[in-house]
């Protein structure tokens, strides 16, 4: 992996010399992992003039069940808690003699960008902007066999929560159990927060989970996901519990089941995002649930679990090949529940299948 990692930071400094900086800081932890291999607690990176260096504010992790840096990459520890590592790596660079410095300002605050000026004065400071997270965006293989082993996980816990006894028990324990499975399957922990709805919660995104108890009759929504060596997916399905679904929720599915489908069949190479957007709202739109909605129907999944590209009605930039992507069309109706079905696929071009469908649990109506 030392080659992936050198390859990655080469092709950033080549845009940093693009952009007239011979020098970059790297400090968002994502960005710092991607490019590094590890990001311990407070560490940034420095693409400087004689070389590459992972400063730490203190000890890297030496746990075995934590990343690793990159072992090719110099490591600096500051001496002493309280340290800032930007700081640091600022006045390195000074001292190296670089004359410009591009940092990541939406990352850092205008206190510590106020420090890192005090310490280099000479030193021109620019903005890298998003630069790491454009280099992201498009995955390796090795990276989309992180999030195939995360949704296989995924599924997996899933899958044994629906084979157990639901009736009566709280959205707070579902999610508790589902967090447990995951991390029992191999997974480094939840991507996010679990969110479990019944009955008049169901299909509302982000719920965050109550001490409501599950009922007969109920719609049942889950949204989880794991993250595996860093790398998280994303998966949410809606269920009914205990007896055959009422006519409005057996229509109130298929609608959204459509609009999910039509939104995976236009995750093509090329493709226009906000037209994604489209393709998944249209129909939920037609049949007049347009206010319903949430603002994104899908976003890229990686080290983060929202990441670039962005599915929504303004969205700009077209899909590539290799790019991980969720679509999760739901509708909630207030104080009766709803639907959400969320799938992990990954862009591929028509010859070699077409979109990769990560997530492969059952989108069936289940009766529970």
């Amino acid at each position: 992996m030392s080659e992936v990692y050198a390859a990655r930071r080469t092709r950033l400094r080549e845009r940093c010399n693009a952009g007239g900086s011979a020098a970059a800081l790297v400090s968002r932890p994502a960005n710092v992992r991607y490019l590094a291999g590890a990001a311990p607690h407070g560490a940034v990176l420095l693409l400087g003039r004689t070389g590459d260096l992972l400063v730490c504010s203190g000890p890297p992790d030496d746990r075995p069940d934590r990343a690793r840096p990159d072992e090719s990459l110099p490591v600096r520890s500051l001496p002493g808690p309280g340290g800032d590592a930007a700081v640091a790596a600022t006045g390195l660079a000074e001292a190296q003699g670089a004359e410009s410095l591009a940092t990541e300002d939406h990352h850092l605050t205008v206190v510590r960008h106020r420090a890192m000026r005090s310490v280099a004065p000479r030193l021109r400071l620019t903005d890298l902007g998003q630069a790491v997270e454009q280099l992201r965006v498009v995955k390796d293989e090795e990276e989309i066999s992180c999030l195939r082993i995360g949704a296989e996980i995924a599924d997996q816990a899933l899958g044994e929560l629906l084979e157990s006894i639901l009736v009566g028990r709280t959205e707070r324990h579902l999610a508790l159990e589902l967090e447990r499975r995951l991390v029992d399957h191999g997974a480094d922990g939840p991507a996010f927060a679990t969110s479990v709805g019944t009955g008049p919660n169901s299909g509302c995104r982000g719920h965050r989970p109550t001490d409501r108890r599950v009922e007969e009759g109920d719609f049942l929504s889950v949204c989880l996901g794991a993250t595996y060596r860093g790398y998280r997916c994303e998966i949410g399905r809606t269920f009914v519990i205990g007896t055959s679904p009422a006519d409005w929720q057996i229509e109130l599915y298929d609608l959204v089941f459509a609009a999910q489908r039509a939104g995976r069949e236009a995750l093509v190479p090329g493709a226009v995002c906000r037209d994604v957007d489209r393709a998944t709202r249209q129909p939920l739109d037609s049949a007049g649930y347009a206010e319903n909605l949430p603002a994104l129907s899908g976003h890229g999944v990686g080290l983060e679990i929202d990441e670039d590209p962005q599915l929504a009605p303004a969205a700009m930039g077209k899909l590539d090949a290799c790019v991980p992507v969720t679509v999760e069309p739901g509708v909630h109706l207030p104080g009766r529940g709803g639907v959400r079905i969320d799938d992990t696929l990954v862009v591929r071009p028509e010859a070699d299948g077409g979109p990769e469908l990560l997530t492969i649990t059952t989108k069936e109506l289940l009766a529970l």
